[in-house]
């Protein structure tokens, strides 16, 4: 820690109660109040030093030889900071620190201690000694902190900038690079007090006696800056971005600041290893809300430099705290840049609204996934996909990648939610159908989907069902999921039809493959197959006949046998269904018309 003294006499001062006295031997001729703090001085070492005080002195000065009085209640730093500059006037002791300095420097401004009125006076002493403090990393943010008691004042001498600009330029560089101290190869390794480089301790090493304050890792400074006030913290921020420092490194600060001053973020662990005579207050949920907010505006906007669980994690409490529209919605879109690197468990955040209708926030899911489309999409018409060189892709393989992830997240959080009773079929459909269908490798998971939300609103009409099922493409199950959906009472029946037919079609897709390839591979073996077309053709029908008997083409061909007379079944009861419709609407019409007293035939019986 940097230190200065000045002057060199013994002390001359002693305090009773709130009063100080000169202990010199003369009597007073001047009394100087501050707060509730007085100060019985002299006029001459105060004149000799201080402009304003001669002024002061100058204007009330008695005939008769009397104590004047003087108000100095705007001072800055108070009856404190007057103390070490009463003292500097009289030439005893005292002696600068970073704690102290600061508020010194203001006072001195305010009482026009210059060069004018004697040589070092107190303004060029303190100027010189803040130099100093400026070129140490913890004398620094020492300094910044004793800032907030003089604000206006330190600001007007530029020494807020000055502390702020010192520590950006000092977090922005590599400490490995910059001054490090080269120990003496003759004396050995020195175990009990850590190289310092500016202030930062740069020891590494587990043997040390006592234990590193930081290491030149990437994160060293984010716990010394996180004691300074969010106002000075932001300037911080805005000053370390601006010197070129990795948007990751700011997001870091940012994230540890906001994980120590909003315990909201995690209620159960907030504090928890804090001792029971901690007087370390949790702050209001309006002061948490409104930091979050500040927070949320510093982060940078980069993709991918905050990891999304976290912005997951901050929506949630903004939600909790109630905080703005305009920081959720900022969340929000922050979360859909980079939604293909989300987790199903961060996704679920709980439904906080008045009218509580679902048990998840899904116009939250929707409002984010469709942040995330609108980016992809506009990414695409961007740069669209051009092949260059024969099966190399240059743009698009990445978004789509992207994409294809973000479809089973939605695949996924749909089969989460489908048991919520009161999940309306709308806004399943609309959710499901926000990702386009050539997203969806397999339509496995939307058919999970769909059919965990007819189990749980078996109320459906036959219509919303034919619906539902539209969402999903036929073509794309796996042979396990069109088993099952084959078997499924709850689909329409038209869909299992058309289940049955897609499945029967890949199955005879897949025999006659297997038949090309074996006639192919069985002509690549024989190259003179023009001299020997005969051999071939009798070899194939062997070989065909052979395969047709094989026991893995029986099990196929019983497999396509057991589905053609299912499909047949299915199609004949579906008939059976639509004629004994038509014949009982026939029958409806017939009896109307008999037992109508108004028709033509009736009145001719009944004159007769």
């Amino acid at each position: 820690m940097a230190y200065m003294k000045l002057g060199s006499k013994s002390e001359a001062f002693h305090r009773d109660g709130q009063t100080w006295q000169c202990t010199s031997g003369l009597q007073s001729d001047v009394a100087i109040e501050i707060g509730e703090m007085s100060f019985h001085l002299h006029k001459f070492p105060l004149l000799s030093r201080s402009g304003l005080l001669e002024k002061l002195i100058g204007e009330i000065t008695t005939t008769d030889g009397s104590q004047c009085t003087l108000q100095l209640s705007q001072l800055p730093g108070g009856a404190k900071a007057f103390e070490l500059v009463a003292k500097f006037c009289y030439g005893v002791k005292i002696e600068l620190t970073s704690m102290n300095v600061v508020s010194l420097r203001c006072a001195a401004e305010y009482l026009q201690m210059t060069e004018e009125y004697g040589e070092g006076n107190l303004v060029t002493q303190t100027e010189s000694f803040l130099n100093e403090v400026f070129g140490n990393w913890t004398d620094t943010i020492k300094a910044l902190e004793t800032c907030e008691e003089v604000l206006p004042h330190a600001e007007e001498l530029h020494i807020v900038s000055r502390c702020i600009n010192s520590l950006a330029i000092k977090a922005s560089a590599d400490p490995a690079l910059f001054n490090w101290p080269v120990s003496d190869s003759g004396r050995g390794p020195n175990t009990t007090n850590p190289p310092f480089w500016n202030g930062i301790c740069t020891s590494t090493s587990s043997n040390s006696k006592s234990k590193p304050a930081h290491h030149a890792g990437d994160d060293w400074w984010y716990e010394d800056v996180s004691f300074l006030s969010l106002p000075l913290y932001k300037r911080l921020i805005r000053a370390v971005e601006a010197g070129g420092m990795r948007a990751e490194n700011v997001a870091g600060a940012l994230v540890f600041y906001a994980k120590k001053y909003i315990p909201q973020m995690n209620r159960q662990s907030s504090f928890k290893n804090l001792s029971s005579g901690s007087t370390i207050s949790i702050p209001s949920e309006a002061d948490q809300g409104g930091l979050l907010e500040e927070i949320v505006e510093l982060l940078p906007i980069q993709k991918g430099v905050i990891h999304t669980r976290f912005l997951l994690r901050l929506l949630r409490t903004a939600m909790v705290l109630q905080t703005s529209p305009s920081c959720r919605e900022n969340l929000e879109r922050r979360v859909g840049m980079q939604l293909d690197q989300a987790a199903l468990e961060d996704l679920l955040v709980p439904n906080m609204g008045y009218s509580v209708e679902t048990l998840y926030d899904i116009d939250c899911f929707q409002r984010i996934l469709e942040h995330f489309m609108a980016m992809d999409q506009a990414s695409t018409a961007a740069s669209p996909c051009v092949i260059v060189e024969e099966s190399q892709l240059v743009e698009g393989t990445h978004s789509l990648t992207s994409l294809t992830m973000v479809a089973n997240l939605v695949d996924v959080y749909l089969a989460e939610v489908a048991p919520d009773v009161n999940l309306k079929f709308p806004k399943f459909q609309s959710l499901a159908a926000t990702v386009p269908d050539y997203a969806r490798p397999l339509s496995d998971g939307i058919y999970r989907a769909i059919d965990i939300y007819l189990k749980a609103h078996p109320w459906l009409t036959d219509s919303e069902r034919e619906q539902i099922c539209r969402l999903m493409n036929f073509q794309k199950l796996s042979l396990e999921a069109s088993t099952h959906a084959a078997q499924n009472e709850r689909l329409p029946l038209r869909v299992v039809v058309q289940v049955l037919f897609f499945e029967q079609l890949r199955l005879r897709t897949s025999i006659s493959g297997w038949f090309f390839v074996s006639d192919n591979l069985d002509s690549s073996q024989n190259p003179n197959s023009v001299l020997s077309l005969t051999k071939n053709q009798q070899h194939h029908h062997q070989r065909e006949a052979s395969l047709e008997t094989g026991p893995g083409v029986d099990d196929m061909r019983e497999r396509v046998y057991e589905l053609e007379k299912e499909c047949q079944s299915m199609r004949e009861e579906f008939q059976k269904i639509v004629k004994a419709k038509r014949s009982w609407n026939i029958f409806c019409r017939r009896k109307s018309h008999v037992t109508n007293p108004k028709s033509p035939k009736n009145s001719n019986v009944k004159n007769h």
